[in-house]
């Protein structure tokens, strides 16, 4: 017996349980459309820098970069922002691994500079890649795109460029896979004991 057309797909789960939120298409598809917002909001490729926040928000600034790349032609540089000393969290949590912020040749003065990130949350990351970047030089402005909002807000940051607005309990953690550093690419929403993103 064949299952209704009209009937909607179900989502996959992981295993862990998770429900899988964006699958390796979905998150092609989204990067493919924030790229074209960021040309369409800037008008054209002139000046733009890529910042990825490391750890999942630097593959995904390559992959912006790369998407850019077949729309206009033209390279974009990508660097990326390491946050560690920046973090509001460090009295808490004081060990944590530095990361190195690489800056594109021609510096970020003077650029539009759009810091990429995997998910929004509190905002707190984004607060504190603010205060690294202006340790980097001066952009003329500054974009955000993230590949998951997922609302709760702590601070009045919000993104430019959003791939899925997924709202969310604080209770549920959303993990975002990418082939660079996890093997497969995929956004799963799951409710463990610990605290989400």
């Amino acid at each position: 017996m064949c299952p209704a057309r009209d009937q909607a797909p179900q989502r996959a789960t992981d295993e862990t349980g998770g429900r899988v939120v964006l699958a390796q298409a979905e998150i092609a598809r989204a990067l493919r459309r924030i790229a074209h917002e960021i040309l369409e909001g800037n008008k054209g490729s002139e000046g733009l820098v890529l910042m990825g926040i490391p750890t999942r928000g630097v593959p995904l600034a390559r992959r912006l970069s790369e998407a850019l790349h077949d729309v206009e032609g033209v390279d974009i540089p990508v660097g990326t922002l390491d946050i560690t000393m920046y973090r509001d969290d460090l009295r808490s949590q004081p060990v944590r691994a530095m990361e190195r912020s690489e800056v594109p040749d021609g510096g970020v003065d003077g650029k539009v500079v759009v810091l990429v990130d995997d998910v929004l949350y509190s905002g707190r990351t984004v607060r504190a890649a603010l205060d690294s970047l202006a340790d980097l030089g001066r952009p003329r402005a500054v974009r955000l795109a993230v590949l998951v909002d997922r609302g709760h807000r702590e601070l009045p940051i919000r993104a430019d460029y959003v791939g899925k607005n997924l709202p969310t309990a604080h209770a549920e953690r959303v993990s975002v896979r990418l082939a660079e550093s996890d093997g497969a690419d995929e956004v799963v929403i799951s409710t463990p004991g610990g605290e989400g993103r």
